[in-house]
């Protein structure tokens, strides 16, 4: 069994496809949209190819019209892109955004997984960096899994702990790590690898320089995506 594991695509159509296919299952972490200029088109591939798929907090923001809960830096590009993802996207589209899960489990290969958009406690909004103490603790939401995957601060990491291994993917559609790579993670055979690799980001830039939205927000979005920096 080969899964691939993907968070905060942020409606990154080029990202997504520039993604390896040789998967057997493709799990999502959640954030679908918001960001990016192309929502409904990673709706649709997600819909169509992932396995599991967890609501994250800005599919929640889309789907029930609530605030996003992101850091302030981001909040003036969350709302802006909110409202053009709010008015590009389907009534089905939001509806399943709306039913999408904050947990799920899913046992494979004698390995026990729990999977949210966040962290355990907190599946739709905690901040949780990889080197926080908290991570140390037992958390009942999670209690029996091996391997607990999150996303949410777009930050790539893998944490072994006493009894289980935390895994951050990472960004595919909005890097926050130094560069502008997509990343992600491969389970395969008991094992888990972290990756990133290169896609065309000025093909998405051009969109976002075309969204209805205010200059200093496309500013800002092309900031994050070409260097994978908070601007």
């Amino acid at each position: 069994m080969k899964i691939f594991i993907i968070s905060d695509l942020h409606a990154n159509l080029e990202a997504l496809s520039a993604l390896p296919r040789d998967y057997d299952e493709l799990w999502v972490l959640g954030d679908l949209v918001n960001y990016g200029p192309n929502p409904a088109e990673i709706i649709e591939f997600v819909r169509l190819h992932a396995s599991m798929v967890i609501r994250g907090n800005h599919d929640h923001s889309v789907g029930f019209g609530a605030e996003c809960g992101c850091s302030p830096r981001f909040r003036a590009m969350a709302e802006a892109t909110r409202d053009y993802t709010s008015s590009v996207l389907s009534a089905a589209d939001k509806q399943f955004l709306r039913d999408l899960p904050t947990r799920a489990c899913r046992q494979v290969d004698g390995q026990a997984f729990f999977l949210c958009h966040a962290t355990p406690s907190n599946p739709l909004y905690e901040y949780r960096p990889p080197g926080s103490p908290r991570w140390e603790r037992g958390e009942e939401a999670s209690s029996g899994a091996n391997v607990v995957l999150v996303g949410h601060t777009h930050l790539q990491f893998a944490r072994r702990l006493d009894k289980r291994t935390v895994v951050n993917p990472g960004s595919l559609g909005q890097s926050k790590a130094g560069d502008p790579r997509a990343r992600y993670a491969v389970w395969q055979d008991g094992d888990m690898e972290l990756k990133a690799y290169e896609y065309p980001v000025e093909e998405t830039v051009v969109k976002i320089l075309a969204l209805p939205v205010a200059d200093e927000v496309k500013r800002d979005l092309v900031h994050v995506l070409r260097t994978g920096t908070v601007p």
